[in-house]
């Protein structure tokens, strides 16, 4: 599982762990690290020049605030922020007062239900932290609406190299990422995947697995496969079923839907006896 551990015994992943009898390991493919001060600077951008930032994650608030502590920016009190989703819009706190006629945030998680507390601010000029792989969907939805804005590349996600000393061994490989199926190629150049199995969640980090040349066993990309998780009970799972998840922190609740469906998947496909 390429997050964390979970700091508390409750989370869903033990429980899907112990139902469906698998191991799971929590050993990262990708991390995501700050531009420095010197790569920021050449993207020729002022910070404060802008009234308003838009967080589309915790990632970004991280990195906007650490690279904001190396520049030696101080930000206004009157700097509003807008974000995602409320619990993006509460981890502000983390580094400034939450102020709740500063502070706006969407009821989805999606950009479009963001627009119209912009547009109703539409004379801020507002800046969107951002890594360094990305699509225009925040642009060309700000553009659309006629949003002042600045993109601003302050992150990118790079590769967490495995050690000489690292076991691999699993049976079933799932990316969430396109930058995990890189980073698996980095790690491993020779990398046979034989009888592993692997399973994606969207289409772009499927069609990653096509371009590096692997097979794709279970792709995901649909609300119809995940209702799979809460239709299929197998009648029997089979014990020591290892697997190895990669994916994205923010996105644990379809993380654990798809865990299951890639449990319930592997069993299905796995030989009997």
């Amino acid at each position: 599982m390429s997050q964390p551990k979970p700091a508390s015994e409750k989370s869903p992943y033990y429980d899907i762990a112990e139902k469906y009898g698998v191991k799971i390991d929590f050993r990262p493919f990708i991390k995501v690290e700050s531009l420095s001060a010197k790569e920021f600077r050449q993207q020729k951008i002022s910070i404060l020049d802008h009234t308003a930032v838009i967080f589309t994650s915790r990632h970004a608030i991280d990195h906007f605030f650490t690279l904001c502590t190396e520049l030696r920016v101080t930000i206004p009190e009157t700097m509003k922020y807008f974000c995602v989703t409320e619990a993006v819009a509460l981890y502000i706190q983390k580094y400034v007062q939450y102020r709740k006629r500063k502070i706006f945030f969407g009821a989805t998680g999606k950009i479009e239900d963001l627009i119209p507390s912009i547009v109703k601010h539409k004379t801020e000029k507002y800046l969107v932290p951002m890594s360094d792989v990305h699509n225009d969907d925040v642009k060309n939805l700000l553009d659309k609406n006629n949003i002042q804005h600045t993109e601003a590349v302050m992150y990118r996600t790079v590769s967490n190299d495995f050690t000489p000393d690292e076991e691999f061994d699993y049976d079933m490989l799932v990316f969430f990422s396109p930058a995990g199926v890189t980073s698996l190629k980095k790690n491993f150049p020779d990398f046979n995947q034989k009888e592993i199995k692997i399973g994606t969640f969207g289409s772009t980090t499927a069609q990653a697995v096509r371009d590096a040349g692997l097979r794709l066993d279970l792709e995901a990309c649909s609300a119809e496969l995940l209702y799979i998780t809460v239709t299929v009970q197998p009648s029997t799972v089979p014990r020591g079923v290892a697997l190895h998840l990669q994916g994205n922190p923010e996105a644990a609740t379809r993380q654990t839907a798809f865990f299951a469906v890639c449990v319930h998947a592997f069993v299905a496909m796995k030989p009997k006896g």
